[in-house]
């Protein structure tokens, strides 16, 4: 909207923010941590997918959206 001054502020300002932020994990390191959670809870059915996700987001340690954790957590569940 012609604001050049603010969009180059708020870009300085999520490039300042993301150096303290953790790195996000790659897709084939989150499914690693899931398959390891889902071992390690003993679930076997989609009821038991809250002490998966307790179990994968503690390891996970906000390196992962909980999105991409639950669907990768109801996909291993299911099949």
């Amino acid at each position: 909207a012609g604001r050049d001054e603010l969009a180059s502020a708020e870009e300085s300002e999520a490039e300042l923010i993301s150096g303290y932020l953790p790195a996000e994990l790659s897709e084939d390191e989150l499914r690693a941590i899931v398959e390891r959670a889902v071992q390690d809870s003993g679930a076997a059915s989609a009821s038991d997918m809250g002490r998966v996700m307790k179990e994968a987001m503690a390891a996970v340690g906000g390196r992962a959206d909980g999105k991409r954790v639950s669907g990768l957590v109801r996909a291993a569940l299911q099949g």
